[in-house]
């Protein structure tokens, strides 16, 4: 929860405190969480869950590939400490989550607001394909743009 809050006030992510951020990023419908260590201090965490209400990408790629929105997983919860970027952390937990999407048979998709270019670009640099750009309504007062993307098959 520490790298987490350093991660909020940093970057802004996630963009909306969650009011429980212990539930938030032990979500029920995980499938799995994986934390990474640099120099035995905790510096970044990834989730891979089912497709869930407010998931875009799930859709886009059930339309795109004409199977069930079910045959996907969704990789989120992604962070990584400031002081530790630089360093492949990022990638590495996104690796993981793949892999344990691929391992359940199912395709890994995710969802990551417009404004967060820096996530974005390490997404692309990894080989994933941006589906789509889709404005989401979060609240009565907050219309956020998402990008929608899709892991390389």
């Amino acid at each position: 929860m520490e790298v987490l809050a350093g991660v909020h006030r940093r970057d802004g992510y996630p963009v909306n405190w969650p009011e429980r951020p212990a539930e938030w990023l032990s979500q029920a419908s995980s499938l799995g969480a994986w934390v990474a260590e640099l120099d035995g201090r905790l510096v970044g965490h990834v989730s891979l869950s089912r497709s869930g209400e407010g998931d875009l990408a799930p859709g886009l790629w059930s339309e795109r590939s004409g199977t069930s929105k079910d045959l996907t997983a969704v990789v989120s919860r992604l962070f990584v400490a400031p002081q530790a970027r630089g360093h492949g952390v990022g990638a590495l937990l996104i690796g993981r989550a793949v892999q344990e999407a691929r391992r359940r048979g199912v395709h890994p998709v995710l969802d990551v607001v417009a404004s967060d270019t820096a996530a974005a670009a390490l997404y692309e640099r990894l080989g994933w394909e941006l589906m789509a750009t889709v404005e989401q309504r979060w609240s009565p007062s907050q219309l956020v743009s998402i990008r929608c993307y899709t892991a390389a098959s």
